[in-house]
């Protein structure tokens, strides 16, 4: 696996589970990790949830006695097609049920997963049948309910009531009531458990003709089959054969256990991606912390099982448990949604097809539309008033100046609208009311968002700002960009930017902090943290991998690094 880690930037930055402290385990990207999760489809934060169900008012179905229910619980997929993920047990003789079995699923923050419940009674032939090998069609339906994960992870209880309806009902039953539902959720503590560790060596190999070996730890689990799965790194020491390294958290859930094997091998950096293999050690976590009770270190060894006097000393080993993203949204933080859209243009004249601003009669939508309803959709569950600022920039408004931050509304006073619909009806006004014009200039939108977050943190808010610039070209105020980012950085603000058509956005990369050295100003000040994420839409539109996923990947983790970064705690 050592050859996850390819580049000179990224193999030599300690990554986001080695940083100095806690609070700093998320400040950059882990390549290695990296690698490996996007190639197999994995991005973002992930965290094991539990549901927990109740309901009450079902109707009777029986004669004799009460309904007998159970639930069955379905993910949808974008298709409109129903997953199956699990059933409960059935509850005997109830119409206000509540079962014991918990569904565990993954809640994915960048991915809107929509959740079907089903209720059925279970005819009393089929009581002493397992739940898993009855036949829904046999039984009768009660009624479902439908909701996204978010709409149960962002209430402050983490709980939802649904109504149960019925589409086979006639008209005149259309307000007959089927009764309610209560889904709860808790987040595995698991996910919330980390270990700390320090480890270091000794008497490594030399690997380098004229100078000491540049040592890295490179951490894997190990699952069903053998596969080694990589799940830390750390940074590498330059020129050091006795090498000590920054502190590595993991995550429980991660690791998949206390006495789940790890994989800890140590490789000698090469800025060809090519590294060399010094030794290994495989231990557990329980393990792990017994070498680091005894003081004592742990022999490196080869594939071939060649044991080398090459040692692993674990010199720090803590377990605690660290708030989550998760706790932050039920304390009842909010992420606020903000939209640029780029009319500079280079983007084509809206009224014919090439254009990338092109409304297409047939409904059919363009870039910008798609990214603005990806990208809303999933962060308007974590905004309460939905509420949201729209600019555009680079265009000339009806008897105007070029202006690089208008309201997309036509207000001179106000820049909000409601809703994702209101975006996209403000987009559609302006289309027809601005002539493009340019540079593109990307200084002012970010100041204003910037001026937002900083209102909000004065007045003592407890919320996070996402901005979301749409651009078609390359930026033209590249130093003022930087300036205005690097400022930002200390503000609860995220900034996503989508590069649609066919240009050369190499130079827009720069400002994507985790693919090369951190922003620095015109002052020489360097951002407090990383909080650009940056998407060629090209790169994604056709792939696996959707836009919204790439794009809304690394924001728990910038809103993450900034709370812990100032020690803001949730109310929980």
């Amino acid at each position: 696996m050592g050859n996850c880690c390819s580049d000179v930037a990224g193999g030599h930055a300690s990554i986001g589970t080695t940083a100095g402290d806690l609070r700093h385990q998320a400040d950059t990207a882990n390549d290695a990790v990296d690698y490996f999760l996007r190639s197999r489809g994995h991005r973002g934060l992930f965290s094991q949830i539990e549901l927990l169900f109740s309901a009450s008012g079902l109707r009777d179905r029986d004669v004799l006695s009460k309904s007998d229910p159970m639930l069955v619980l379905y993910t949808k997929g974008k298709n409109g097609a129903l997953e199956e993920l699990g059933r409960t047990e059935v509850v005997l003789n109830s119409l206000d049920p509540t079962w014991i079995t918990k569904h565990t699923l993954i809640y994915h923050f960048e991915v809107v997963q929509v959740l079907v419940f089903r209720v059925y009674d279970v005819d009393t032939q089929f009581h002493n049948v397992d739940v898993k090998m009855l036949k829904l069609e046999e039984q009768q339906f009660l009624g479902e309910a439908t909701c996204a994960l978010s709409e149960i992870i962002t209430r402050f209880d983490q709980s939802l009531t649904l109504d149960l309806h019925r589409d086979d009902f006639i008209t005149s039953t259309h307000s007959q009531n089927y009764g309610k539902l209560l889904v709860h959720c808790e987040e595995s503590l698991s996910s919330k458990t980390a270990i700390e560790m320090i480890f270091r060596c000794s008497d490594l190999e030399y690997r380098d003709l004229f100078s000491r070996s540049d040592p890295f730890l490179l951490i894997s689990k190990v699952v069903e089959g053998g596969m080694q799965i990589p799940i830390c790194k750390t940074e590498v020491i330059k020129n050091d054969l006795n090498p000590m390294w920054k502190p590595v958290f993991l995550n429980i859930q991660q690791v998949g256990g206390k006495d789940s094997p790890l994989i800890i091998e140590c490789y000698n950096f090469n800025s060809n991606g090519k590294h060399d293999l010094m030794g290994k050690v495989k231990r557990s976590l329980l393990e792990l912390e017994k070498i680091h009770s005894s003081g004592q270190g742990e022999k490196l060894f080869l594939p071939n099982k060649v044991v080398l006097n090459s040692q692993l000393f674990v010199d720090k080993f803590t377990e605690s448990v660290q708030y989550t993203f998760l706790d932050y949204v039920a304390g009842g933080f909010e992420l606020n949604f903000m939209v640029a859209v780029d009319f500079t243009a280079s983007n084509g004249n809206p009224r014919l097809p090439d254009s990338l601003h092109y409304l297409d009669p047939s409904g059919r939508q363009n870039a910008y539309q798609r990214a603005i309803v990806e990208v809303g959709e999933v962060i308007q569950f974590y905004d309460s008033d939905k509420r949201f600022p729209a600019w555009g920039f680079g265009a000339r408004p009806i008897d105007g100046p070029v202006s690089h931050c208008f309201n997309l509304n036509g207000s001179s006073h106000y820049c909000e609208v409601e809703g994702i619909q209101g975006i996209m009806t403000a987009y559609t006004s302006a289309l027809l009311n601005v002539s493009l014009a340019g540079p593109t200039l990307f200084g002012p939108v970010i100041s204003n968002a910037a001026l937002i977050a900083s209102h909000s943190v004065a007045n003592g808010g407890r919320k996070y700002f996402v901005l979301l610039i749409i651009t078609d070209g390359v930026v033209t105020d590249l130093q003022e960009t930087k300036d205005a980012l690097v400022k930002a950085s200390d503000l609860p603000l995220s900034i996503l930017i989508v590069g649609v058509g066919g240009a050369d956005f190499k130079e827009m990369e720069v400002l994507d902090a985790d693919k090369g050295e951190p922003l620095e100003s015109s002052s020489g000040r360097v951002a407090s943290r990383d909080i650009v994420q940056f998407v060629p839409y090209r790169d994604v539109q056709s792939g696996e991998i959707s836009v919204v996923q790439a794009l809304l990947a690394e924001l728990p983790t910038q809103f993450l690094t900034y709370v812990r970064s100032r020690n803001i705690q949730p109310s929980l």
